[in-house]
């Protein structure tokens, strides 16, 4: 897609929540059950859709991140010196890594969710540049003409077409995302009156490429006043109505702090008054820069000890409703959505990312369609996963953003997600060989 949210918004935080303490993508497909809703009142409706089951929980501010499962990462190989100001993993150094046989990737279902990925990836795969330099499209050919025919162990694929290899030092950051589904109406009425809007005609995108080569992927965005482009309305204007009246509320959300957290992942669901499901996706942004609202509670010492994760920030907003304002304002950059119908939100390959399987990457720095292997210091994101998202803060070789899909589990897990270790890329043998590397 043109500009999506993998495009933009896939992101990360530094206190143990990419979305909440940078910002998310939406290209996403849900997991798990969904909710059952009522007409909330703006005041004490909760941050997700109550339910009864697997769905969405009845409380969102009541509850805690995930306790981490601790787990041992791997020693990252011995690394040639390291470029500081290397743009690309080529430029960066690439050294091989362990033997893919030997690695524990995953249970079956998981490995077999990551070659049905794969699978899905490869029309990108042989058609698309391969910013970080690793790889040329013929060189998953042969890998992407045996997934489509591969009747083996999913295991077995991986290690026959795969050659591991670590990119510098090897030393891997994970953080998570999930898709939320908060109360929404399609029409402003009684306990939903927050809106949700469309992307406004008047936002302009600028490709600063055209203008000056140096520049070439450089873009912004803004409006035009007289003869200038100027910056777009920011978080505190359009919440005060710099939109309204315009025709451009796409839908109606019940609570500002559920329709900020959704805009900070992206992508989500909103649940209607009489049961049914509305889907919305990315449609811009308005071109301010992110804040991620978590890191600023952080440094004023807002959150207490075990508070480090987007439920304990909810329930800092929820305690503090004016001053709750007033933070998130300081996130100046405001998302626009559009409604999602089919299979849903797509990554930035243009296919659906699906939970537990696929992961965001800096593409300058992981081929995207790639498979990846993280060891980390959490056992929960271990295993085998397959690039296929981007962001606007997960720069940098080995930086991921972990999804894992919808409902209680993904929220919990996603919601407190911040682990270290070691990352390898699956690079197809061609690629390796030609680098270098056995």
């Amino acid at each position: 897609m043109a500009m999506n949210a993998s495009n933009f918004i896939r992101a990360a935080g530094l206190i143990g929540l990419s979305c909440v303490m940078t910002a998310c993508s939406g290209g996403i497909i849900p997991q798990g059950g969904v909710a059952t809703a009522s007409t909330p009142s703006r005041q004490n409706a909760p941050i997700y859709a109550p339910t009864s089951n697997n769905g969405v929980s009845n409380n969102m501010a009541a509850e805690q991140a995930a306790k981490p499962i601790p787990a041992t990462p791997m020693a990252a190989m011995a690394a040639p010196n390291v470029k500081i100001n290397a743009l690309t993993s080529a430029q960066m150094g690439v050294v091989n890594g362990p033997d893919i046989g030997s690695l524990n990737l995953g249970n079956e279902n998981k490995i077999a969710g990551a070659l049905a990925s794969f699978k899905t990836s490869c029309p990108g795969l042989l058609r698309r540049e391969d910013q970080s330099g690793l790889t040329v499209n013929a060189d998953w050919q042969n890998a992407c003409n045996a997934a489509n025919n591969w009747n083996g162990s999913a295991r077995d694929f991986f290690s026959t077409y795969f050659t591991a290899v670590q990119i510098g030092e090897g030393k891997g950051f994970v953080t998570g995302y999930f898709e939320p589904e908060i109360l929404g109406s399609r029409k402003k009425q009684a306990g939903y009156e927050v809106p949700i809007y469309a992307r406004p005609n008047d936002l302009v995108d600028v490709d600063l490429g055209l203008f000056n080569e140096e520049l070439k992927g450089k873009r912004v965005r803004g409006k035009v006043e007289g003869s200038n482009l100027v910056l777009y309305d920011d978080r505190a204007a359009i919440d005060n109505g710099a939109l309204a009246g315009r025709g451009l509320e796409l839908a109606w959300a019940a609570d500002p702090v559920e329709l900020f957290f959704l805009q900070v992942q992206g992508s989500g669901r909103l649940r209607l008054p009489n049961g049914d499901v509305m889907r919305i996706g990315y449609a811009s942004q308005n071109g301010r820069d992110y804040t991620g609202i978590g890191k600023l509670m952080r440094e004023r010492g807002l959150l207490g000890p075990g508070e480090a994760s987007m439920q304990g920030i909810v329930n800092y907003l929820r305690r503090n409703p004016e001053e709750g304002r007033k933070i998130m304002h300081e996130n100046k950059s405001y998302i626009f959505f559009q409604e999602l119908n089919g299979e849903g939100p797509l990554g930035a390959m243009g296919y659906p990312v699906v939970g537990e399987v696929s992961v965001a990457a800096d593409p300058k720095f992981t081929p995207l369609g790639a498979p990846i292997f993280l060891s980390m210091d959490r056992a929960e994101p271990n295993g085998i996963w397959i690039a296929q998202d981007t962001g606007g803060a997960i720069k940098g070789a080995n930086r991921f953003d972990s999804f894992w899909g919808a409902g209680d589990r993904a929220r919990a897990i996603a919601g407190g997600m911040s682990a270290r270790g070691t990352s390898f890329i699956f690079l197809p043998k061609e690629a390796a060989a030609r680098l270098g590397v056995r």
